[in-house]
Parts: structure tokens; sequence; C-alpha cells
């Protein structure tokens, strides 16, 4: 029998009533596994409502009661790391391994939300003027809500409510209705560590659900991350209702590699930032820049190794790559190799027609390489977001970053050299919120934040470290004045000397 995934609303599992669900596949093998229940707008203000009576009391709780949460959940998802990265890779496919380190990076945000307590320190000064002292402080926004992608099921949730209940806020996920198991179980070991009932929820649903949270006047904030035509989306939709915004969008992340540098390192981080996680991420190095002669070399080496990675069900230790998270998916990103010689590309490798013994209906696909594509071709524009990598030809260092520069995207980017000036001037010079200096995948630590620039993020705020806890925050500054007691009314007698 297919399971049912429901909706967590205030601490416990509440069964669908719109009577509307959606299929989870397991993509190695094409079948439907899971029906999830797609939430009408009742369900969503529903949700909401919990939200908003639980933070009633945890938006006024002690920072020692959140952290004692946090701290106890913190060690069950320790404790269940395996159990999570399973349901991961269930549904959305990706290897065991590469499942396991997106709870762990998950995992550090939680990290930074057990110290919260430091993070929320305000500021004082005193004596601005005469018996006037000045305050900083941060305080809570209320209902808070968080949208998110079937490519990190566990990992983006985590980067955004672990932060938001530890600065005082109610959260309402809707995750990915193509993968959201994992969603449910970090929801359920909140509620075992503690967690006061209302302050995480998970609703389920599509668009009817999206723009029930968009619209809803009890929900103060709303992080996204996802594709850029929706990040522009959830931006003025949610920000015309009102709301304070953080959307994170697409991305086509480029790698320079300078005529100075490691081939061979160049190459395996290609190989790894461009095929891990079978490029459905958004921090994938779909493009490599290569600077000068040393193309040929650089691409027969990116080659050579692509060629050795096994491909196979995400749950046997033997593969490296899984499937892509659906058969539709699957064929959009076979359509970019299938055209690009059209277009001017040479199609080193074509990974179009690649199938997996014994799991034939699977959403598979292979690694493809193309080389000398041009600019203007459908494979370099577009966010792919599948296991195409894309090689360009440049002449100089200038013309690399120049090229680079004028991509509408500007998340993430990294630059191959031993050449520190050059590094140094790359960091300086490129138009991306995130820089690798021979990191081919620079994704932030959790105390720092992770955004980009350009059609990459819309809003003000980076995602978690520092900017995440100001946007689920809202700065306020008190002045205060309070007379010299020795200067009270005659009839009042404190004890202090009137003689000063």
């Amino acid at each position: 029998m297919t399971k049912t995934v429901n909706h967590w609303i205030g601490g416990k599992t509440v069964e669908g009533t719109s009577g509307q669900y959606g299929p989870v596949t397991d993509p190695a093998t094409g079948a439907v596994t899971t029906r999830v229940a797609l939430a009408s707008v009742e369900e969503v203000d529903a949700a909401v409502a919990a939200a908003k009576a639980a933070y009633a009391t945890w938006g006024t709780s002690s920072l020692a009661q959140r952290t004692a949460v946090l701290f106890r959940y913190r060690a069950l998802l320790d404790a269940h790391r395996d159990d999570i990265a399973a349901l991961i890779t269930a549904e959305h496919g990706k290897v065991h391994s590469d499942a396991l380190g997106e709870v762990a990076r998950g995992l550090e945000i939680v990290e930074l939300a057990c110290g919260i307590t430091t993070q929320l320190k305000g500021e004082l000064s005193t004596q601005v003027s005469n018996r006037v002292d000045v305050s900083s402080i941060r305080q809570s926004l209320g209902v808070v809500a968080g949208i998110t992608p079937f490519n990190f099921p566990a990992m983006v949730p985590m980067w955004m409510f672990p932060l938001a209940i530890a600065c005082g806020n109610a959260f309402v996920l809707k995750p990915s209705e193509k993968d959201p198991s994992a969603a449910m179980l970090l929801a359920e070991l909140a509620s075992e560590a503690g967690l006061p009932d209302g302050v995480l929820n998970v609703v389920h649903g599509d668009k009817v659900a999206v723009d029930a949270l968009l619209h809803h006047p009890d929900v103060a904030a709303v992080s996204f991350v996802g594709s850029t035509p929706i990040a522009r989306y959830i931006h003025a939709t949610a920000s015309a209702n009102g709301k304070r915004v953080q959307a994170l969008g697409g991305a086509k992340n480029h790698m320079l590699v300078l005529p100075d540098a490691d081939l061979d390192a160049a190459a395996d981080a290609a190989v790894s930032a461009a095929y891990g996680s079978a490029g459905e991420r958004c921090m994938a190095i779909s493009a490599v820049v290569a600077v000068g002669a040393i193309g040929d070399e650089l691409v027969a080496k990116i080659r050579e190794r692509a060629e050795k990675i096994t491909i196979g069900p995400g749950n046997d230790p033997a593969s490296e790559m899984g499937p892509l998270i659906t058969a539709a998916h699957r064929d959009k990103v076979a359509s970019y190799v299938t055209g690009a010689a059209a277009q001017g590309a040479e199609v080193v490798l074509d990974g179009t027609g690649h199938t997996v013994e014994g799991f034939e209906d699977g959403h598979w696909i292979g690694l493809s390489l193309l080389d000398k594509v041009s600019t203007d071709s459908d494979a370099y524009r577009d966010e792919i977001f599948g296991p195409v990598l894309c090689v360009l030809r440049v002449e100089t260092y200038e013309d690399g970053v120049a090229l680079m520069n004028a991509s509408p995207f500007g998340n993430g980017t990294a630059i191959f050299t031993r050449d520190g000036g050059a590094a140094r001037r790359f960091q300086l010079e490129v138009e991306a919120g995130m820089v690798g200096v021979n990191v081919p995948i620079p994704v932030p630590v959790g105390y720092h934040s992770f955004g980009g620039w350009k059609d990459s993020l819309f809003g003000d705020h980076h995602i978690y470290g520092n900017d995440g806890v100001h946007f689920y925050t809202r700065g306020k500054v008190v002045t205060t004045r309070w007379p010299d007691p020795a200067d009270a009314p005659s009839g009042v007698d404190l004890g202090f000397p009137r003689n000063h």
C-alpha cells in the first residue's frame, strides 16, 4: 500500500482534508511509493493559527529555555543522521554519502542556533547626554514561513527554522512536495526535543499553499530557496503584502582555470562540483572557463575522470551518482545535450542514453561534457540543474572575468590558480556573492552567511549566519533617562544624601 505523508500542525500529524494529493516517486525505480497531502488555503490558515498561538508564549520564553531545546534537538538529529539520509535517498535519489553530507551541513545551522545567546546580545551606550543611556535590542518577528526546494529536503529547511525559532519566532515550513518525508522527521524530532506544540509546523502543497502563505496577514516574513523565476515571484508577491523576504534563486556558477593552475586538481574539482548530487544543486559548477592554451588538456582530464563515475541507486554503496528527481526533469536536462551540437558545442560526453541494469524505469541520465560552448547557447544561458558541464574558452584572465560578470546570475564562483595576486584580484573583481579560491563549491560554513548577487538573490538578507539572525529579528533602540534619586521630592526618602 502506498503510504501517505500528511501535515504537522500544532505538534501532531494532521490528515489532509483538501482531497488533493501529489505523487512521490523513488527516482531509482520510477515507482510511486508515497502520496503527499496538498494543503488547501484553510489548512494553511490552521498551521499559521497554530504558530500564532504558540508564539504568544514562545516569543517571550527565556533564551535558556530555547537553547535547552536546541541542544536536545541537535543530539537527536545526530542520532538519526542515517534515518534522515535514508529518506532523502528514497525520495530524492542522491547517494547515501551525499545525503549524510546534507544532514551534516544542516546540523551546522542547528549548532549556530544553540549559540543564539551570543547572537542576540544588544548594544548599550551610557551617558550619551546627561543621565541618558541608549540601548539597541533585537526582537522576534512573530510567525515566519519557509518554502524550500526538492534538491536539499533536509538541509535547506535547517538553514531556516532553527535560527528562526532560536530568535523566538514560530515557523511554518512548506517543503517540496516531491520529497516531503525528511521535513516531517525533522519536525517530529523537534517535538521529541521538547519544542512546544505549534512552534514548528509543516504543511505540504503546491502553488495554492505557497500563495496562501504569501498573502496571509499573520505571516511576517518569508524565506525561499528555488529557481530564479519563482524567487522573483515570491519576493514581489510577499513584499507587496508587507512581508520581509529573502528569496534565493538560481545560478550558473563558473570556475575560472588559469594557465598556471594544477590541472589535475582543477579536473578533480570540476568533476565533483559539476556532477555531485547529479548536478541538482544551486552551487554546482556548470561552466568551466579555461584560459589560454590549457583547454584541450583540461577537457581531456575532466573526461577521463567523468568516465569512471559509477551511476546507480542511491542506496547502493558502490554508486557515486544517483538518478534525477523526476522523469520530466531528466528529459529536460537531456534536451540541452541533444541540442548542443546544433548550437556550436562539441559534445565530448553524451550521457542521455544511460540506463542502469535492473532499474530501467529509473530517472537515469549519464554525465555529459560539452566543450567550446558559446555564451549565446541554451546550454550556457539556462540553469540546467543536471549533470551537464559546459567548457568555454577564453584567451586571458580579463576575458574570463568579463564573460562571468556578463551572466545575469551571481551565486557562486571559483578560480583555480597558484598565483595569489591573481586570486586576490579575482575575489574583488568577480560579481558573485560566494567565491572559492582553489575551492570549487564555496558554500560558507554556518557562522558566515550564504547568498548570491544579481538574479541569484531577491531581498536584502543572505541566509543563515549573522544575516539569518538579522532577518528573523528586528531592531529596536531604547533611549532612557532616569532622574538621580537625590533629586527626588522632599517627601520621598530613598536614603540618598542631598548635599552632593
